[in-house]
């Protein structure tokens, strides 16, 4: 069995670049920091967990399935790679993962606004770890698939009217 993998496209390499930058977020790298005067809380894609600052042993963990979107995300766009025989289709999920990655994001850039709400704590500073901006960048990648996905199904419809 023969198996042909579309590198010459460039959807594919956009979509290779979002799938590499939400793996380092899917494994635990730190998004953001909330820091008080006795603790440090980190938001990961496992949850939140409290650190003390003198002894830097761990308080309390929350869990928080961020985890699950991101691996979701990374299968829809391996999904959306591997579907390159049918444009319709690659198009239809290009944009359902253009949908969740903006949610996501939404949902994280608040999370980190007012986050320090959500656990209770009186933050003396915030900081964003490596984590927040890989997953940031990941979205235009997604959009510029997009544009590719676009253009490449507009140039087999203009073919297809030559015929």
């Amino acid at each position: 069995m023969k198996i042909t993998f579309m590198i010459q496209r460039i959807q594919t390499v956009y979509l290779a670049i979002t799938i590499s930058l939400l793996s380092f977020v899917m494994f635990g790298t730190i998004l953001f920091s909330f820091i008080n005067e006795t603790t440090r809380y980190t938001f990961s894609s496992y949850g939140i967990t409290a650190y003390n600052i003198e002894t830097n042993d761990i308080i309390s963990t929350t869990n928080f399935p961020f985890y699950i979107g991101a691996g979701s995300l990374i299968l829809l766009s391996f999904l959306c790679i591997m579907s390159y025989k049918s444009l319709n289709r690659q198009f239809k999920l290009g944009r359902i993962i253009f949908g969740i990655y903006f949610l996501m994001l939404v949902s994280v850039i608040v999370l980190s606004i007012v986050g320090d709400k959500l656990i209770d704590a009186e933050t003396t500073s915030r900081e964003m770890d490596l984590g927040f901006f890989l997953f940031v960048c990941g979205f235009p990648f997604t959009f510029l698939a997009n544009t590719g996905i676009k253009r490449d199904k507009r140039l087999l419809e203009s073919l297809d009217r030559l015929r």
